[in-house]
C-alpha cells in the first residue's frame, strides 16, 4: 500500500502556466520546509483531478522539479521529495577539505592505554621550548622522512596545525611589503591568511601540472627583489584543483626561483596521499619551506603542524616562536610515536586512499560529464565555470541543504570570470555523499 501524500495542492499565484504555477508551488513548500525530505508527492493523475488541470501539465510539472534536483520519482513507487532541508534539518557539509573518517574507537582506547605506560611527564608539566621538544621533533622527523624528506629535527619547528605553520612561514620570508606568488586559483585558508597579515598575494597562471613555469618567471620579474617575494605552491594533489606536478615541472619551477632570488613555501599537506615524487625542498633545500600537518593525512583531531626550514632560517624562527610560541599536544605527539612504531600509519593512510579513491570515483560518475577535474587520491574535486554560473549553483546547493566552498574564496583575483566549485567528498557519510552529489547533478542539468 502506497503512502499518502502530506501535500495539500495548490497553485501559485504566479507563473506564466498552469504547468509553471504547480512547479512553483511545489519548489516553494520544498524549500521553505513545509515539505521534508523523502515525503511522497501526490500520484500524477490523483493531483490531475483534484486541481481540475490536465494530466500532462502534472508530467511538465513534475519533469521540472526533479530537473532542479528537488524530486526523484522511483519506478512502481511514486516521485519523493529529494531535497535535504536546511531549515529545521540536516545540511550536507561538502565545503571543508577533510580525510574519510578511519579512527575508530577501540584503535585509539588501545593506543591511550599504551602511551599511559611510557608518556614522558615533563611534557605536560613544563612549557615546550620554541619549535617543540626534540624528542616530538625526531618523531615527526621520521614521519617526513616516509614522505621522501629527510629533515635534520633541529631545523624542524612544530605547531598546533599546518595553517600556523603556514602562517609562520609567510612571517619569517615576507617581511613587510612582501609579495605572495600564488596559483591563480588556491587554497582558501592560504588567500585569507595573506590578506589577513597585509601580504599583497599576486596569482599565476595555472594548468592542469598546476603553475606555469613561464607564468611564474614573468611574474618574478616584475617584482623588485627588495621587496620580499616568497612562492607559494601545493604541487601535489593542489588544493582545490586537484594538479599534481611531475618531476620536470618541479624541477622547473625550483631553478625559476633559486635564479630569481625567491623563496618557495611548498604546502605538502596532501603529499602523503600520493607518495613517490621529490618535494620541492629537496630539489631547492636552500630555499625552500615545507609546511606540512596530520589533519588531512590521518585526520582532522591530530593537530599537528610542521615547517621544515633551510638552515638559514633556523635562528630567526626561534625568535619568533619565543615570542608567540606554537607548539603541539604532547599527547598527540605520541600518539603519533606509537602509530609509527607500531605501523598503524601506514595502515590509516592505505585505508584514506582507498576510501578517496572510492569516493572520486562516485564523483566522476555522476558528475564527470559536466567537467568535472578529480583525482583518485584527492579529497576533493574540481568543477570549473565561469564566476557567476558557480554562484549561481552555489547559492541553490545552498537552498537544497548542500554546502559547497564559497567559488570567491579560492580566488586570489576575485574580479576574474574564470572560477569553479570546490567539491569536497571526505566529510560527508557515503549515503550524504551519494545524495548531495545526486542533487548537484540534477541542478548542473
Amino acid at each position: 500500500m502506497l503512502l499518502q501524500s502530506p501535500w495539500i495542492p495548490h497553485l501559485a499565484s504566479t507563473g506564466a502556466n498552469v504547468a509553471e504555477r504547480l512547479s512553483l508551488a511545489l519548489a516553494g513548500d520544498i524549500i521553505e520546509g513545509r515539505l521534508a525530505g523523502g515525503d511522497r508527492l501526490p500520484a500524477h493523475r490523483d493531483l490531475a483531478r483534484t486541481l481540475q488541470i490536465g494530466l500532462g501539465t502534472v508530467t511538465k510539472a513534475y519533469a521540472a522539479l526533479e530537473r532542479r534536483g528537488l524530486t526523484r520519482s522511483i519506478k512502481g513507487r511514486g516521485t519523493f521529495v529529494a531535497i535535504l532541508q536546511a531549515h529545521g534539518g540536516r545540511q550536507i557539509d561538502l565545503s571543508a577539505n577533510a580525510p574519510p573518517a578511519a579512527l575508530g574507537a577501540r584503535l585509539l582506547a588501545r593506543t591511550l592505554t599504551g602511551i599511559a605506560r611510557k608518556i614522558d611527564a615533563d611534557h605536560f608539566n613544563l612549557y615546550a621550548p620554541p619549535g617543540g621538544h626534540l624528542e616530538h621533533r625526531r618523531v615527526l622527523a621520521r614521519w617526513l622522512d616516509t614522505l621522501g624528506l629527510g629533515v635534520e629535527p633541529s631545523h624542524l619547528v612544530l605547531t598546533s596545525g599546518a595553517r600556523q605553520a603556514l602562517a609562520l612561514a609567510f612571517d619569517l620570508v615576507c617581511g613587510r611589503h612582501g609579495v605572495i606568488l600564488t596559483e591563480r586559483i588556491t587554497y582558501p585558508g592560504a588567500i585569507a591568511l595573506a590578506r589577513r597579515r597585509g601580504y599583497r598575494i599576486q596569482g599565476a597562471q595555472i594548468d592542469s601540472e598546476g603553475m606555469v613555469p613561464q607564468a611564474l618567471a614573468e611574474a618574478l620579474a616584475g617584482i623588485k627583489a627588495t621587496e620580499g617575494r616568497a612562492v607559494y605552491l601545493t604541487p601535489t594533489l593542489h588544493n582545490p584543483t586537484t594538479a599534481t606536478m611531475g618531476v620536470d615541472r618541479r624541477q622547473a619551477i625550483a631553478e625559476i626561483c633559486r635564479q630569481a632570488g625567491a623563496w618557495i613555501i611548498e604546502d605538502g599537506v596532501y603529499a602523503a596521499s600520493s607518495p613517490g615524487l621529490p618535494q620541492l625542498a629537496t630539489l631547492a633545500p636552500e630555499i625552500a619551506l615545507h609546511v606540512n600537518g596530520l589533519s588531512k593525512s590521518l585526520g582532522p583531531g591530530l593537530q599537528i603542524g610542521m615547517l621544515a626550514l633551510p638552515p638559514s632560517l633556523c635562528e630567526a624562527a626561534q625568535d619568533f616562536l619565543r615570542e608567540l610560541p606554537m607548539a603541539p599536544s604532547a599527547l598527540s605527539c605520541a600518539v603519533v610515536d606509537d602509530w609509527l612504531a607500531t605501523g598503524v600509519i601506514a595502515a590509516i593512510q592505505q585505508d584514506l586512499r582507498h576510501e578517496a579513491r572510492r569516493r572520486s570515483k562516485l564523483a566522476a560518475s555522476l558528475l564527470g560529464t559536466r567537467g568535472l577535474v578529480w583525482h583518485p587520491d584527492a579529497y576533493n574535486a574540481w568543477l570549473p565555470m565561469k564566476r557567476d554560473v558557480a554562484d549561481g549553483v552555489f547559492s541553490a546547493a545552498m537552498d537544497m541543504g548542500v554546502k559547497l566552498t564559497l567559488p570567491q574564496s579560492t580566488m586570489v583575483r576575485p574580479g576574474d570570470s574564470a572560477s569553479g566549485l570546490r567539491i569536497c567528498l571526505g566529510g560527508a557519510s557515503w549515503e550524504e555523499l551519494n545524495e548531495s552529489l545526486a542533487i548537484l547533478a540534477a541542478l548542473l542539468k
